[in-house]
């Protein structure tokens, strides 16, 4: 498929404070789009915003939002909208993660996950994407899910919850908005070595013990950098590719439990009773 280019056009990053949205916002820049950034804290915003223009790039908007609020992201879209009728990208990458099993869980971190992962995409697509439609300039909505929207992860109950209905709001919009000439990438990264997995909680379990340190220290090793993935999504979103994956290994994985489905099932039991052990001796 024919590369698109992103030079000249306008693009909204969410969580572009660091990590991965941050890399994606840089990476855009590189291609000679206009940014317009947003992430919760503020600090780390202005940061990337002085990093792209220290290095010649545009950032048209950095404005701070909590993608959770519909409220935040309304006040954010007039912002953006009075610089630009209608963006070219959307690009959905703020997020948090919380794990948990479901006897150790809150109602406050299952609503937390499922607000930020799922409604915060949602409010943006219903902020920005119908301005695109009404413009008629076609472009991408890009929606950062993770290997927990395609697989059972152990601990990842809520999460996947929010992760999976992301991925079901990417399969029908890819049909629907196909019509504009709006192109949709749904993203599944495994380990991204980003701030994020030092700061994931875990409901009932101390992360600094020793045995959660070396299921993290396993995490890293297999981990890619931040600037990888934004590789892999910004080519992925400019060629047109509906999925996109940012490490073999889910990509395998994922393979296995299309194809294969006892041997997935297999390695997610195996996978299960391995974390299971840290559970309890951290009880």
């Amino acid at each position: 498929m024919r590369r698109r280019s992103m030079s000249g056009r306008h693009a909204l990053v969410t969580g572009a404070a660091s990590g991965i949205g941050r890399a994606v916002a840089e990476r855009l820049a590189e291609d000679g789009a206009v940014l317009h950034l947003t992430d919760l804290h503020e600090v780390g915003l202005r940061a990337t915003r002085k990093a792209i223009e220290d290095r010649g790039g545009t950032v048209a908007t950095a404005h701070a939002a909590d993608v959770s609020s519909i409220d935040d992201v309304r006040a954010l879209a007039e912002v953006v909208h009075a610089r630009t009728p209608a963006v070219d990208a959307v690009l959905n990458v703020a997020g948090i993660a919380i794990w948990g099993t479901v006897e150790r869980m809150s109602h406050e971190q299952w609503r937390s996950v499922i607000e930020v992962n799922l409604m915060g995409p949602i409010h943006v697509i219903e902020s920005f994407v119908p301005p695109m439609i009404e413009h008629g300039r076609g472009g991408h909505l890009v929606n950062v899910a993770s290997a927990a929207a395609l697989i059972g992860m152990p601990w990842h109950a809520a999460y996947s919850a929010s992760k999976f209905g992301l991925r079901g709001v990417s399969e029908v919009l890819r049909f629907d908005l196909a019509r504009h000439d709006i192109a949709v990438t749904l993203v599944t990264p495994g380990a991204v070595a980003t701030p994020l997995t030092g700061s994931v909680q875990v409901a009932g379990v101390d992360t600094s013990t020793p045995q959660f340190q070396r299921l993290r220290a396993r995490f890293h090793k297999r981990a890619v950098s931040p600037e990888h993935a934004a590789e892999r999504i910004v080519e992925g979103m400019l060629r047109g590719r509906y999925l996109v994956q940012t490490s073999p290994d889910i990509a395998i994985l994922h393979g296995v439990q299309r194809y294969v489905p006892p041997v997935y099932s297999l390695l997610m039991g195996a996978a299960n009773r391995l974390v299971s052990r840290i559970r309890w001796e951290t009880r």
